[in-house]
């Protein structure tokens, strides 16, 4: 069964970044808040756990099984766990190598882990934007970069909820968004009845004004 979010919120310790990583040893910029902005809550969780321990490790490789990433993330389901490391992988964030061992009868898989600069990067250089505004930050658009701060800052946003407001930010129409983002109009125009309230304006136009301020 595919966890909960309150599950997985509910195991991020009291030093989080806004979007549920562990602050320790992390990298704490905003290279990382945008990557976090593309993950799903549950790749995110598995993209940290993952980054800590080759962090510690000093290196940007290391030995992972799903039984391992399990009990290090909390999430109780293997193919929850899977999915994630396929959804990471197709993302640019991580990738699988082609050796593998067995760890006291465990097999275990070797994957590079990027961190979330190289993550950019990596997704520029193949021309995969998972989020547009990747792209506009690194072409020195000062204006949206103080947009997402504001965005990352609100620790009462969900994830969509920062993707709707930022895609506000870049211009989109409702119809566009739920484009970018997948999901239908109506959805669009629930999350952002959210974000409004969230940030104490009524339209649109304050939203913007209040985050490119």
């Amino acid at each position: 069964m595919f966890p909960q979010k309150a599950q997985i919120a509910g195991h991020a310790g009291s030093k989080t970044y806004p979007l549920g990583e562990p602050r320790d040893s992390l990298p704490d910029d905003q290279s990382m808040a945008l990557v976090a902005l593309s993950h799903t809550p549950v790749e995110h969780r598995i993209y940290v756990s993952m980054l800590a321990e080759t962090l510690a490790q000093d290196s940007r490789t290391g030995l992972f099984s799903t039984k391992r990433l399990m009990a290090m993330t909390n999430i109780r389901s293997s193919g929850t766990v899977r999915r994630g490391l396929e959804g990471l992988i197709a993302k640019l964030s991580i990738e699988r190598q082609v050796d593998g061992l067995k760890v006291n009868g465990e097999a275990r898989r070797r994957y590079f882990v990027r961190d979330p600069q190289q993550i950019l990067a990596q997704r520029n250089a193949m021309g995969v934007r998972a989020f547009l505004t990747e792209a506009a930050i690194k072409e020195g658009n000062h204006y949206l970069e103080r947009a997402v701060q504001r965005v990352v800052a609100n620790n009462n946003l969900s994830r969509r909820e920062a993707q709707v407001a930022l895609c506000c930010v870049e211009g989109l129409t409702n119809a566009q968004i739920g484009g970018r983002l997948n999901v239908s109009e109506q959805t669009v125009k629930f999350h952002l009845r959210h974000v409004f309230i969230k940030f104490g304006v009524r339209r649109r136009a304050e939203l913007i004004s209040r985050l490119l301020m």
